[in-house]
């Protein structure tokens, strides 16, 4: 099956060029959505292999993976594989994830699952990750442990039946939910994260804000 990673990127030149080469050993079709940096990202992502749509201004993770998935779904992928830029995620898992998303044509998405061995998670994160991931179980009435995790498989098939509305990380919420309202079903992985003093863009109030709202949308 025809597969590509999505990774959005803003100023990660110091760590796209490793992990864009260590992808490629698992999954060689690398699309990275270069979303206003001001570094050196797109270059060093071009030169290490990966196929590079730049933003000219910083748009939020949900508009530049929107770019990603309309560029996955005019170019006959299969499926994709969204990843984070920073390091954060382990391409060793790539295959684990893929073969689960793959293991069932009732499978729409595969979703890691850092809570199942959430070591060196800040505690914050982990306890938010736990009551978003609650809320988002019930409305899509499937067991869903990590549903904010950005380590995500999707198959173009789904993809094809949504319209996202979200520009931010509310995006990882509004995929899972329309999803399952397709009647496909959504598998978790466990997966290993890295904390190695990532900046975290995410802000607390406004994303949980965007969280709400977005549940009230799709609800009304």
């Amino acid at each position: 099956m025809k597969t590509c990673v999505v990774m959005p990127a803003y100023n990660e030149a110091k760590t796209i060029g490793d992990l864009v080469r260590a992808v490629r050993h698992y999954v060689p079709d690398v699309v990275v959505i270069n979303d206003g940096s001001s570094d050196d990202t797109q270059a060093v992502a071009a030169k290490s292999g990966a196929v590079v749509l730049s933003n000219k201004k910083n748009s939020g993770k949900g508009a530049a993976l929107r770019r990603g998935f309309d560029y996955a779904l005019r170019n006959n992928y299969d499926a994709l594989v969204i990843m984070d830029a920073d390091g954060q995620h382990i391409p060793q898992d790539l295959p684990a994830i893929v073969q689960a998303g793959f293991s069932s044509p009732d499978i729409g998405a595969v979703v890691g699952n850092r809570v199942a061995n959430p070591q060196n998670m800040p505690v914050p994160r982990f306890l938010t990750n736990v009551l978003m991931s609650l809320v988002v179980s019930m409305i899509c009435k499937q067991t869903i442990p990590d549903s904010q995790c950005g380590f995500k498989f999707l198959k173009c098939g789904a993809l094809k039946g949504m319209r996202l509305i979200s520009s931010h990380y509310d995006i990882e919420t509004e995929i899972l939910i329309k999803v399952a309202r397709q009647g496909l079903r959504i598998r978790s992985v466990p997966i290993r994260c890295v904390y190695a003093g990532q900046k975290s863009f995410i802000n607390p109030v406004i994303d949980t804000w965007r969280f709400l709202v977005l549940l009230v949308r799709l609800t009304f």
